[in-house]
């Protein structure tokens, strides 16, 4: 989040006092660029890695964030995210030549292991996915929010900001994902490898452009964000997750135009960075405040860079996927840097420098060799690149310079790996570190296969076999195996259900893996339709809905079909479903345990069991669902 020491704005005395400070903050980042007292001769690269901590019996998330750390203190590098289950590290800055890529990677392989060593006594292990498979939206409460000021600080203003009910979810790909949510926990869904590139202050408009042209095919060729909720979805989710979590917009009949907190940006950089930090500060009011000591102005005036505090606390507050960094040099002077956010974390570590190393040659040859993209490309394809980029990943089909339309992996391979190579040269990178990471991108473009497309693909051979709860630990268990062997992710192989060796499923809760497309009738159809309908469906059971999707009653077939021969035999005319139904059925939460469901429709006898949140029918669990799981565990057991 930047600055650490924030919290809520209490008063409009204390809101005031901030916005003078932020509004100091420009003018002493003004006064600087003017003034030329910003680092140029040096180009450095640092990266954030952040991750998700899960349990190594059941690959659900471990919650453990705050005692994990408690064993981590001296470990400068490591702090919190949002949740309990995420963590995060910041890698050193170093300068972009020579084996910088290499020694980056092996930083955060070093600095991995360490916290897998520590979390081995948790039985926890971590896992670098842009969205965790397991992840389940009940893991996205507040009660799994970090216990820091300055999260629910920043939780409890974004809710003030909220114009209506809830928070909404709202994704189509394979699947289709329609969900209200409580708070901006959502955000905690997405974990990603942030990387840095420090620019010039006079050559930061170009190279901003040419960062938010780069944006789409660098996303596409590295999307590893494919899976939510066990809905399949965008190759790269968290960019759709992350703006909806923190959305706090709502339809209007009206066509007033709110922008969102997160967001690519609404059109070309023209002449400076304070253009965005402008835009931002009109558009989005403060959010969290922080308890500023120093006073730009006054430190300009001293011939001292002021830390821009204020600045860099709202800036924290508004996502761009490419956002503008200040910061003060070790020498003492201040610095610009762009922040990538689109790369998502994973699949592997080589993996995530691969992506660094494309992003930061792209960056750097196409600078070279071009003065100003905005005379090659418009602003509107290159929107438009991004949303594709996001909903289909590798395969997407985006409008290039001169309005050329070119599929992602040809030109990745024809046009920016070269010029990806030639910055890195003229960079004096190393030649073996350029072959390493440039290599793994140019393979899995020519074997059209990253992240999202082995997810997608392992996750659907996962579901004609097996329930979504074992799919899920499964494709997570095989993404941890895999990451452990550091391999890229275009030479990992489809894996196998058996290959996870233990699979515990008696924690699960139903809403995991109850049935959610069900079939439902309402109490004044008649009985001859709702037989046809479970005939075709081969259904044994039938809930009874109102029109707002209130649960009612219940249908077996043995009911129908004992009213159906009664009838026939007495010659009774056409009867619907309320004069025969169950009323009252026995129901479940969603919150409960497989084992207290299986435990209910034991004692009381039936063999199905709708699910009701708050009188709203929302799934089914039936003996069937319980013979699946059983019968997998069999075959387990059998195997091993």
């Amino acid at each position: 989040m930047g600055e650490q020491k924030v919290s809520l704005v209490e008063d409009q005395e204390q809101m005031q006092d901030f916005v003078r400070k932020l509004l100091n903050d420009v003018q002493a980042l003004e006064y600087m660029l003017k003034n030329d007292w910003f680092e140029k001769d040096i180009t450095r690269i640092g990266a954030e890695q952040e991750m998700c901590m899960v349990d190594t019996k059941t690959f659900k998330p471990a919650c453990i964030a705050m005692e994990a750390l408690e064993t981590m203190k001296k470990y400068e590098w490591v702090e919190t995210e949002l949740a309990k289950f995420n963590l995060e590290t910041n890698m050193i800055p170093r300068e972009l030549k020579g084996k910088c890529l290499s020694q980056m990677e092996n930083e955060n392989v070093r600095n991995l292991t360490r916290i897998r060593e520590k979390l081995e006594k948790f039985g926890a292990d971590i896992i670098l996915t842009g969205v965790l498979p397991t992840l389940r939206k009940f893991d996205l409460t507040l009660d799994n929010l970090t216990p820091k000021k300055r999260y629910f600080a920043l939780m409890e203003s974004i809710n003030k900001q909220l114009i209506g009910n809830s928070y909404e979810l709202r994704l189509s790909g394979i699947d289709e994902l329609l969900l209200k949510h409580s708070s901006p926990m959502l955000e905690a869904c997405n974990t990603s490898f942030q990387v840095h590139l420090q620019v010039s202050p006079d050559e930061f408009v170009k190279m901003y452009n040419i960062a938010q042209a780069l944006a789409a095919p660098v996303m596409a060729i590295s999307a590893n964000s494919p899976i939510v909720f066990g809905r399949r979805l965008w190759h790269e989710s968290r960019i759709a997750m992350f703006q909806q979590a923190l959305d706090t917009r709502t339809t209007h009949e009206h066509m007033r135009e709110r922008s969102p907190r997160v967001s690519f940006g609404n059109g070309w950089l023209k002449k400076s960075i304070l253009e965005i930090y402008h835009e931002d500060i009109a558009r989005f009011r403060v959010l969290i405040s922080s308890d500023v000591d120093e006073d730009s102005i006054d430190m300009i005036q001293k011939g001292e860079a002021p830390k821009l505090r204020a600045l860099q606390v709202h800036n924290s507050t508004v996502y761009r996927w490419n956002r503008p960094c200040y910061g003060i040099s070790d020498n003492g002077k201040p610095h610009l840097r762009i922040e990538n956010r689109v790369l998502p974390a994973g699949p592997t570590m080589l993996d995530e420098m691969a992506n660094a190393a494309f992003w930061l040659g792209a960056m750097v040859g196409m600078s070279d060799e071009i003065d100003d993209i905005r005379e090659h490309i418009e602003w509107e394809d290159v929107s438009d690149n991004f949303s594709k980029a996001a909903k289909f990943g590798i395969d997407s089909k985006f409008t290039w310079f001169k309005d050329q339309k070119i599929a992602v992996s040809d030109l990745v391979l024809k046009k920016l790996l070269p010029i990806a190579r030639k910055g890195l040269e003229k960079r004096k990178v190393n030649k073996a570190d350029i072959d390493r990471y440039l290599g793994v991108i140019e393979q899995r473009a020519k074997k059209q296969m990253n992240g999202a497309r082995w997810q997608l693909r392992a996750y659907s051979k996962f579901l004609k076999e097996t329930s979504r709860d074992e799919a899920l630990t499964c494709l997570t268990a095989s993404i941890i195996k895999n990451q452990r062997t550091e391999k890229p992710i275009h030479t990992w192989k489809m894996p196998e259900l058996n290959d996870l060796t233990h699979y515990h499923p008696t924690t699960i809760k139903v809403e995991e893996f109850m049935t959610t497309d069900v079939f439902t009738v309402q109490k004044d159809d008649i009985i001859e339709m709702v037989a046809e309908m479970m005939d075709w469906r081969k259904l044994r059971y039938m809930p009874v809905e109102n029109t707002k999707g209130e649960l009612s009653g219940l249908l077996s077939r043995r009911v129908i079909l004992r009213h159906l021969i009664r009838n026939n035999n007495l010659n009774k005319k056409v009867n619907t479903v309320k004069d025969i139904m169950v009323e009252n059925p026995i129901t479940v939460s969603p919150n409960a345990t497989i084992l207290e469901a299986m435990q209910i429709m034991r004692d009381n006898e039936i063999g199905c069991l709708p699910v009701v949140l708050e009188k709203e029918l929302i799934g089914v669990v039936t003996e069937m669902d319980f013979v699946r799981i059983s019968s997998r565990l069999l075959e387990r057991l059998k195997n091993g």
